[in-house]
Formats: structure tokens, C-alpha cells, sequence
């Protein structure tokens, strides 16, 4: 047993040797994961940052100091109460997306930095919602969003940290303010609807009216083409009465007795006609001359055997 000892204490130096390396082995060589980024420092001071991968430090001289997450992360930020610039009690909550991208400033610019930026968001939601009112807080969240990235952003530039996003999640009215903006929705609805209706009865009424014009225009036109065959048919025949009145004219002149009786009983025979049309008489009784009608009559005939005699001479002729 004491031999057994004694070869212990033989090799004692060597297996301190032994020991020591590989405590200094690890101590001085160091693997840093994908997506973190160490800091170095030597008796309490920053010196250098270890990068992802297998790196070498003095040891007993030099320690890790702040290990880094350098990936995107996320930050819930709590629900709060936030009164608009119209004096409207909404409660508001929403989320934050980070990333650091400067290890060093992270680890000793600022201390619990999540903490911080929190501080930061929640203060600056109910700035930024408390000077808007009801309306826009519920409308324009693209433009709170942008405002809050803005602001958050600068403030934490410092930091060593890149707010990437900042969202409103939800921003709820109390129940009674809700009520009353579906009352207000219910009437605007109902108020443009009336608006509707009558922009379509006033729509109606104006193609109604241009309908009613153009069917006028239409009917003028048609009057006035009416009117117009109408004098042309009295002037023709007013050219024929003239004619028939200038050879009645001239026959009278060659003393041709036949020319007279046919124009005094074709005006005869016009007026017993109108007379026998008229609607206030139902019987009319009137003194007539048999001989005088059928003297006139046969001046009728023996003027239209003389027309068609001298029509037949010139056709004889023209056979001869």
C-alpha cells in the first residue's frame, strides 16, 4: 500500500503539470456560437470582441465578459391606459422588434437594456397618442407606428441597438364610446343613404326633363315639317286656281261662252258640297233651278269634248 503511494508521489509533479495545461487549455480557448458575440476584457477593461467560431485568449489574464445575443428579438409591451388629445380613455398595447449591432455599447453603454427600451416605448405611445385625437388614433396607425420607429430608434442609437419595428397591436375604446361610435356609423350610414336616394331621384328627374325636351323639340319638328308640306300642297294649289283661272280668262276673251258655264258650275257645284257638309244643318233645303244646273253641266261636257278633240287632232296627224 505504501509502495503504491510512493509511486503517487512520484508522478505528483507531472499530474499537477498535467492539470494545470488543461485548465489553462480551457481557460484560454474559446467557442463562441452563431449568433452571439463576445467581449473580451483584461483585469476589468474591454479589450477586444470574440467573433463566432473557435478563438484564443491570454489565459488568467483575460475573461469573457458580457456574452451578446446579436439575432432579432421581440419585446411585449404592456397593455396601457392612454387619454387622446379629446379627452377619450383608450387602452393601448403593441410590440417591439430589436437587434443590437454594436456589442460594446450594449454591454457598457446601458444597463438592461430590454428595461430600458420598454420605458422608452411605453412612454413615448402615450405621447405620441395623447396629442391625437379619437379618430386618428383609430385610423392612423401606419402614421403612430412611423412616429414611435422614429422616436425609439434615436434614443436608442446610443445603445448600440436598432429598433427594427414597432407595432400597435390593439388600441380599445370603453364600451360606452363604443356604443356611441356605432350609433354615430349608423347615422352617417343612414345620412348617406338619404343623400343617395336623392341624388338618384334627382338624376331621374333630369333625364325625365331632357326626355321631355328632346320629345318636344322632336314634335316642333314635326309641325314644322307638317306646315311646311302643307303651304307648299296650298301654293300648288293656288298656282293650279290661277292657271284654271287664266285660261277660263282667256277663253272668255275668244268669247268662248262653254269657258264660262264650266267655271260658273264647277264654283257651284263647290258651294252646294260645303253647304251639304256643314255639321249645324242636319236638313238643308235650297231653291234650285234644274235647267240652270243642267245648262251648266252640259257646258262642262262640251268643253271636255272640245279638249279631248284638239288632245286626238294632233295625234292624228302625227300618224298621217
Amino acid at each position: 500500500m505504501f509502495e503504491s503511494l510512493e509511486w503517487i508521489g512520484d508522478y505528483l509533479p507531472v499530474l499537477v503539470v498535467v492539470a494545470l495545461a488543461a485548465v489553462t487549455v480551457f481557460k484560454g480557448a474559446k467557442q463562441v456560437p452563431q449568433g452571439e458575440e463576445w467581449t473580451v476584457e483584461r483585469f476589468g477593461k474591454y479589450v477586444r470582441t470574440l467573433r463566432p467560431g473557435l478563438s484564443v485568449i491570454i489565459p488568467y489574464v483575460d475573461s469573457v465578459g458580457m456574452k451578446v445575443n446579436m439575432r432579432e428579438r421581440v419585446l411585449d409591451v404592456d397593455s396601457q391606459k392612454v387619454i387622446t388629445s379629446d379627452n377619450a380613455a383608450v387602452t393601448v398595447d403593441g410590440v417591439t422588434f430589436y437587434q443590437v449591432v454594436d456589442p460594446v455599447k450594449v454591454s457598457y453603454q446601458v444597463n438592461d437594456a430590454e428595461r430600458a427600451i420598454m420605458n422608452l416605448v411605453t412612454t413615448n405611445i402615450r405621447t405620441v397618442l395623447g396629442s391625437m385625437n379619437l379618430d386618428d388614433a383609430l385610423s392612423k396607425r401606419d402614421s403612430i407606428n412611423a412616429r414611435l420607429l422614429k422616436i425609439v430608434d434615436d434614443a436608442t442609437e446610443p445603445w448600440g441597438i436598432k429598433v427594427t419595428r414597432i407595432e400597435i397591436k390593439d388600441v380599445s375604446p370603453p364600451d360606452e364610446l363604443l356604443d356611441a361610435m356605432a350609433k354615430q356609423m349608423k347615422s352617417e350610414r343612414e345620412k348617406r343613404a338619404m343623400i343617395l336616394e336623392s341624388e338618384g331621384r334627382k338624376q331621374s328627374a333630369i333625364l325625365i326633363a331632357d326626355g321631355e325636351r328632346e320629345a318636344a323639340v322632336l314634335n316642333a319638328e314635326g309641325e314644322r315639317q307638317a306646315a311646311f308640306k302643307q303651304a307648299e300642297a296650298r301654293e300648288r294649289l293656288a298656282e293650279a286656281d290661277a292657271k284654271a283661272t287664266r285660261d277660263v280668262s282667256e277663253a272668255i276673251t275668244q268669247g268662248d261662252i262653254k269657258a264660262v258655264n264650266f267655271f260658273i258650275a264647277q264654283e257651284y257645284t263647290k258651294a252646294l258640297a260645303a253647304i251639304g257638309s256643314s255639321q249645324n244643318n242636319k236638313v238643308v233645303m235650297i231653291p234650285l233651278e234644274a235647267s240652270s244646273l243642267i245648262g251648266s253641266l252640259s257646258g262642262i261636257l262640251s268643253v271636255a269634248k272640245g279638249a279631248l278633240s284638239e288632245d286626238q287632232e294632233p295625234h292624228r296627224g302625227g300618224r298621217e
